[in-house]
Formats: structure tokens, sequence, C-alpha cells
């Protein structure tokens, strides 16, 4: 037998298509008028785990600093709302992308501070409640269980200090992580 020939058997065999016993999982029959034939039967599935994380925004303009602001020494400015979606139990971290904020001059003579660490943003998911410092680690920002729609806004403020805080525009990327362990 060629080669060719091996391999039609083997698939034609694979496919049944050879005489022997019929191999079927259920087999009905009905005759005559009106006849009816039903099996029972059934399907499967697995659900994985699954997480959904929506942000209001995609970024968030901090409060720009009034004199009042550097001599309390922060102002709060009210960020995105996070929305989660999850069929089973979940955590959203919280972290900055880096240990420092990216620092553009604006004013000549007066160059923008490039040293300002990412713990000069602080974090709450309440406006009058204790803030945390930013780190480039994640922090647990809120957990839950399985639901449809879990909310929760993020506030920050933002540390200020006379002078340290020179002109110039400063942003910071902060990630936002959704497990599910």
């Amino acid at each position: 037998m060629t080669r060719f020939g091996l391999v039609a058997t083997g698939f034609a065999a694979a496919l049944g298509l050879f005489a022997g016993p019929s191999r079927l999982a259920a087999q009905c029959t009905a005759s005559g008028g009106p006849a009816s034939c039903g099996l029972p039967g059934s399907v499967s599935m697995t659900a994985g785990r699954v997480v959904r994380l929506q942000v209001s925004a995609g970024s968030t303009t901090l409060a720009a600093p009034t004199p009042a602001d550097f001599d309390v020494g922060f102002n709060t400015t009210t960020g995105p709302t996070l929305t989660v979606s999850a069929n089973a139990a979940w955590t959203l971290h919280l972290r900055a992308s880096a240990a420092l904020w990216t620092a553009t001059n604006t004013s000549p003579g007066a160059p923008a501070r490039t040293d300002k660490p990412a713990a000069d943003l602080k974090w709450s998911t309440a406006s009058n409640g204790a803030f945390t410092a930013l780190t480039t680690g994640d922090v647990n920002l809120v957990t839950g269980s399985a639901t449809a729609s879990s909310a929760t806004t993020l506030f920050f403020q933002t540390v200020y200090d006379w002078t340290l805080d020179t002109p110039g525009n400063y942003s910071l990327s902060v990630v936002l992580t959704l497990t599910s362990p």
C-alpha cells in the first residue's frame, strides 16, 4: 500500500466510514403517523473569572494651587469614578508609574522642580477621609465580591511647598490594576 493509501485509510477509519458497529451516543426511532422521537441531551460550558474596570475620565486635571493652598500645604481635586464589574471577588490596586513627577519649565529663570516625589500626590476614596501618599508599589484601593456594578470615586490631594514647588507643568501617571485572585 502506498503512503497515500495508508493516510486515506486511517482518515476514513477515524471518521467511521468503514462498516462496523455504530458508535452513537443516543438513538431514537419512530414510525407510523404522527410519530415523535425525542432524546435527552446536555450542554456544558466553563465560565472563567471575568472582570471589567470602567474609568469615567482617562486623565484628571488637578486644581492649580492658590496662595491659600500653599499656606495649608495642599489642595484637593475630585478624580475619576471607577466602576468595577466582576463575577468573582476582586481587588482594585493603585500606584504611581514613576517615583518622580515629570516637570516642564514654564517661567524663564524659575526652573520647574524635577525632584517632586510621587508621594506629593495623595489619594482617598472619600473627599473628607484620610489621604494616603502615592507610591510606586501597588496598594489596595478597594475590594469587593461579585457585582454587576461597584462604583468608587477617587479623590486626590496635591502637596505644595512655598520653597520647593516652582512654576511649571507637572504630570504623574497613575496606574490602576484590577485583579481577581
